[in-house]
């Protein structure tokens, strides 16, 4: 899963990106994209090695791409950025804090005005795009006339229009063919986006209510791939800098029961509609991501091309029964240890056994 982290200039974004990944600070200069993994935090993995005490641990990652700020204007430099064409989703980092030593640079704070500016930004580079198809499609259809690339312009041709509605992609009623054939255009504004709300130490504790009343949830659920989710690097920052007793009692005096980072790592987790299933044994406790509603042969071969390919059967017990029966030998005794074949659609927190034979 790989994320791009968007956002205005003076947001956070390349803070939150360090914390995130444990990257270092740039280098002087200008900027550049620059890419960093980050760990989904998974309460299931850990319990799983306590059970077994493996030699290793492996949680599920999420990769992001931190991508210079983008001002009013600049959004179809986006198009241009190789770091970002891959992406499967955004995270636009928007400013909700105040910081004189950091001033807006817009004079004011005002997230739910950043959010719209910096979706008109992807909407019009994806504009720019799509007409600059046109004019080629129209050339290869002078030239060519072949009825692909017809039926190519009716679709870019539909896209202009929306667009220039101030519609996303993302929310346009395509098709699946459709879909299908935009995938080598990386579209900006057709992928999934995530609002990380970046709050101050004042306003983190009550970062419900400030995100209902600022408007960026109603914003948010207004249209389709869309989330939100409050963080606060400053006091992440703080925090990160602290042992694990002190920044667990500053997080308590702020109201909060966890990391924002480990709710941001979640929710680009959840956007995408991924979960994990989970192996379980002597050598490794690990997390695999996959889609949901896969079938169990297509999630073996998260593991392995082999396993997959010589797929028998999947033995599966939830991680809850597991937990409760106290181990795989105890669950076969209760039943609650299934054996599935190849229809089986796997579920997020499956501890899972795969049979193969290659």
């Amino acid at each position: 899963m790989k994320v791009g982290l968007v956002g205005l200039p003076s947001a956070g974004k390349s803070t939150l990106f360090q914390l995130l990944t444990g990257a270092a600070p740039p280098a002087g200069g200008r900027p550049e994209a620059r890419v960093g993994m980050a760990r989904v935090p998974d309460p299931r993995v850990d319990a799983l090695a306590r059970m077994y005490n493996p030699k290793k641990t492996t949680p599920a990652t999420v990769e992001f791409v931190d991508v210079p700020g983008t001002a009013k204007g600049e959004g179809a430099a986006l198009v241009d950025l190789p770091a970002l064409r891959n992406v499967d989703a955004l995270v636009h980092v928007v400013r909700a804090f105040e910081n004189e030593m950091v001033p807006h640079p817009d004079g004011s704070v005002d997230a739910l005005r950043d959010a719209q500016v910096l979706n008109l930004e992807l909407i019009l580079a994806d504009l720019g795009m799509v007409e600059r198809r046109l004019e080629k499609l129209d050339q290869n259809i002078k030239k060519l006339r072949r009825p692909e690339d017809v039926a190519e312009r009716d679709l870019f041709a539909r896209l202009k229009d929306n667009l220039e509605k101030e519609q996303p992609v993302r929310e346009m009623a395509l098709s699946e063919d459709d879909r299908r054939k935009l995938r080598n255009y990386a579209l900006l504004s057709e992928k999934p986006m995530l609002l990380a709300v970046n709050l101050d130490e004042k306003t983190i504790g009550g970062a419900a209510a400030f995100l209902e009343k600022s408007g960026l949830v109603a914003w948010a659920a207004a249209g389709s791939g869309r989330g939100v989710v409050a963080v606060a690097a400053p006091i992440e920052a703080e925090m990160a800098q602290l042992s694990p007793e002190d920044a667990e009692a500053f997080r308590a005096d702020l109201g909060l029961t966890e990391p924002g980072l480990d709710r941001l790592a979640r929710a680009s987790y959840a956007l995408l509609g991924l979960v994990s299933f989970l192996t379980a044994g002597e050598d490794e406790c690990r997390a695999w991501t996959i889609r949901a509603n896969t079938k169990a042969p297509q999630a073996a071969g998260a593991i392995h091309s082999d396993i997959e390919r010589g797929f028998i059967r999947a033995e599966v017990v939830s991680y809850e029964d597991l937990m409760a029966a106290g181990s795989i030998a105890a669950c076969r005794d209760k039943g609650t240890l299934r054996q599935e074949g190849k229809e089986y659609l796997v579920r997020d927190g499956d501890v899972i056994n795969f049979r193969f034979n290659v």
